[in-house]
């Protein structure tokens, strides 16, 4: 795996790498070095040996800096220079370009193709609202997909006439950078379905997902019933599709109306009052945990994941503690 080293003056590296694990998860070969105020050329390269020390393979390294000609590019560009070979720079440090790095070394295993892919969504990151701001130059026109409604005749079967679920996900917070970089990039939708009568009624929180979708992704926010008509479109059929729901009882009721997910991702449940904490991300009442139940019995299988990286985790152990929990603050 291709290691990659963040660099900066004072703590932005640092930030950074904090913002990306949070998206991502925890990663390895994956590190950072800063340039403190008391601190010289030769501090920052010495961090930099360090980091790069505790990669499991050091002929791959990626350096991704602040800026062109200050002291950390100026080390890293002589560790460069020293050590030849396929290690790469990238300056112009930011969220989106750390996070299209982490996807790319998934696949690639070459520093310096990585370096190539990732200046785009480096720049793609860069956005304005309102988007009039932004300089003429910068301005991209976004291919517009084809919409069901008119575009495409009715009783037209694309690909084999059924919608692929990449991804069906239980999140409160429904689109946020979790689902808009970690999973979208690890599960590679053509479109984002926001499967809720709440959302779908509410045209502020609509406006905002649609803004929150990834370049390139669209966004959909759709009643239950809509979706389950979507599902059996032939329209549809070549449609890589993620499905967020807020809750268990939306995912139940899709499944139910004929939307044909087989298993779902349960990623994020946010506390509110009456709910336990069965684990650090997902709180749950009792009707939660009976939904729960009611989609094991219906086959469901769950996948309890906050973010790609992590390890799965038994959901059998935490509805359990969520009853436990519940049965207790009842007493």
């Amino acid at each position: 795996m291709v290691g990659i080293v963040l660099a900066s003056h004072g703590a932005f590296a640092e930030g950074i790498s904090q913002s990306a694990e949070m998206i991502f998860g925890k990663q390895t070969n994956f590190g950072s070095a800063i340039l403190k105020p008391d601190e010289g050329p030769d501090d920052v390269r010495k961090k930099m040996e360090d980091v790069i020390a505790s990669f499991d393979n050091q002929d791959e390294v990626l350096f991704l800096i602040d800026l062109w000609g200050g002291t950390p590019f100026n080390q890293a560009n002589k560790l460069l220079e020293e050590h030849g070979g396929n290690w790469a720079i990238v300056t112009g440090l930011n969220l989106p370009m750390v996070i299209e790095a982490l996807t790319q070394r998934f696949s690639v295993e070459s520093a310096k193709e990585i370096a190539t892919a990732i200046v785009d969504p480096a720049k793609d990151g860069i956005k304005t609202k309102p988007e009039s701001l932004a300089p003429k130059s910068t301005v991209k026109q976004e291919a517009k997909p084809a919409e069901v409604q008119g575009d495409i005749p009715e009783g037209t079967v694309l690909g084999d006439g059924h919608i692929k679920y990449v991804l069906a996900r239980i999140d409160s917070r429904l689109l946020h950078g979790q689902v808009a970089t970690g999973w979208s990039k690890a599960m590679n939708p053509d479109r984002i379905i926001v499967v809720s009568d709440n959302v779908a009624k509410d045209d502020l929180r609509k406006n905002m997902i649609r803004e929150a979708a990834p370049t390139g992704i669209k966004a959909h926010i759709v009643p239950i019933k809509k979706m389950a008509e979507v599902d059996k479109d032939p329209r549809f059929g070549a449609t890589k599709a993620l499905l967020l729901f807020e809750n268990p009882e939306a995912a139940l009721q899709a499944i139910e109306d004929g939307v044909q997910i087989d298993t779902l991702n349960v990623g994020s449940m946010s506390y509110a009052v009456g709910k336990v904490n069965a684990n650090s991300v997902l709180s749950m009442n009792q009707k939660d945990v009976d939904t729960f139940k009611k989609l094991k019995e219906k086959g469901i299988k769950f996948d309890v994941r906050k973010v790609p990286s992590d390890n799965p985790e038994n959901m059998d152990a935490i509805l359990s503690k969520a009853q436990k929990l519940l049965d207790e603050q009842n007493k």
